[in-house]
């Protein structure tokens, strides 16, 4: 699989986050704060994930038709990437 370099970037900025939320525990920061910003991160891996088993559901189908193969098998292995990373 090819990963795109706006995946890339979108998991910088999460590894940006975690660095950030490290500091604010270092400083002793309100935990409701912490919390925020954890669920925020939380938040940016679940959309970097869908973007991949998008990308890839994207690719695996077009290689199906390709092959003139049912894409059912495609979908729903992607369908269970997403429920595994929930």
């Amino acid at each position: 699989m090819e990963y795109t370099d706006k995946m890339f970037n979108r998991l910088k900025r999460v590894e940006g986050q975690i660095r950030g939320v490290l500091e604010m525990m270092e400083k002793e920061r309100d935990c409701k704060d912490v919390v925020t910003q954890l669920s925020a991160i939380r938040s940016a891996v679940d959309k970097a994930i869908a973007a991949i088993v998008v990308d890839n559901l994207e690719k695996c189908i077009r290689k199906e038709m390709e092959d003139e193969i049912t894409t059912h098998d495609a979908v729903q292995q992607a369908m269970n990437l997403l429920l595994k990373s929930r």
